[in-house]
């Protein structure tokens, strides 16, 4: 009995060593990793205002000035460390409860009282925020302003700025991988669809028709899907008159505005339009195909589900 009783003696004490080992090569492990997530720092990064930013450690409070930054600071990871953003910022539902530090119209002082590590601007509100950004800069926050994308290699350009800049290098490269995985497996899908049988769509974005011509990303986003853009001879965001809607003759006409079909249908001299005669006008969600964040793939296909239902659909 007492040799049975010192085997299970020497077995415990053999777990218990085991246990403490593997213990404290998991907190070695997190330890070194953390270490290493420190050794990236400092960082510089050349941003859209030309500037070389130098950010000297891993941000700890973010504020961000643009939802599309929004959008690709939370993919990565980073939702915790953000403490300010925009009232236009709906996306994702935990930017309901961040402080708000204004529009296109910057409150530096609610910026400077959250006492941020790193300020996300943009480069489409650098001449409307420009003081608002001196105003910063000059109390010693870290501002970066992030490249303004007009197509799905500029959207990538972003997510890898900001990744750099917060020490997201890793996270940034997976997500982009998979937005090119998933927009890869769009495109193939959209291959089966025949020059003949291509459709001419036709993008309102918003209720005064602008809509979006060739060197802009919605553009990119319906050749992807083998369609060809109505306002394609067209050179970035242009708005046109009814009469030339009309005489381009659109077969599929897509909203981005929150204009419901109905309404597009019974706008004056539109009922002579192969859309409106088809009853082909259809609503999407103006943030997938309009904020230049990692939802982008996601907005390409909700419009290959409008103009190729039959396809997309299935």
């Amino acid at each position: 009995m007492k040799k049975i009783t010192a085997i299970w003696t020497a077995l415990l004490v053999t777990a218990f060593l085991i246990a403490g080992c593997s213990g404290g090569h998991e907190e070695g492990s997190q330890t070194k990793q953390k270490a290493v997530s420190t050794e990236a720092f400092p960082v510089t990064v050349k941003d859209a205002a030309n500037e070389k930013v130098t950010i000297q450690k891993e941000p700890k409070k973010i504020v961000s000035l643009m939802p599309s930054n929004t959008e690709i600071t939370y993919a990565l990871g980073l939702g915790d460390k953000v403490v300010g953003v925009t009232t236009n910022d709906t996306y994702p539902k935990e930017t309901k409860k961040i402080a708000k530090v204004g529009d296109m119209n910057i409150n530096a002082e609610k910026v400077i009282a959250l006492k941020p590590d790193l300020v996300l601007a943009h480069a489409s509100s650098m001449s409307a925020s420009a003081d608002a950004m001196k105003q910063l800069k000059d109390t010693g926050i870290t501002v970066l302003t992030v490249n303004d994308a007009q197509s799905f290699q500029d959207v990538y350009k972003s997510i890898h700025m900001i990744g750099k800049a917060a020490g997201k290098e890793k996270e940034a490269d997976r997500l982009v991988g998979k937005m090119k995985s998933d927009l890869s497996a769009i495109e193939k899908k959209a291959d089966s669809i025949s020059e003949k049988d291509e459709k001419k769509v036709f993008v309102e974005v918003s209720p005064d028709v602008y809509t979006t011509g060739k060197g802009t990303f919605m553009n990119e986003m319906l050749e992807d899907i083998h369609a060809k853009n109505a306002a394609g001879s067209q050179t970035g965001w242009v708005q046109l008159t009814d009469e030339a809607i009309v005489k381009l003759n659109p077969d599929v006409i897509i909203t981005t505005d929150g204009v419901k079909a109905d309404e597009v249908e019974k706008r004056a001299g539109w009922g002579a339009i192969n859309a409106v005669k088809d009853h082909r006008v259809y609503s999407v969600d103006p943030d997938l195909v309009t904020r230049s964040g990692p939802r982008l793939v996601k907005g390409v296909e909700k419009l290959a589900e409008s103009v190729y239902p039959d396809t997309f659909k299935k």
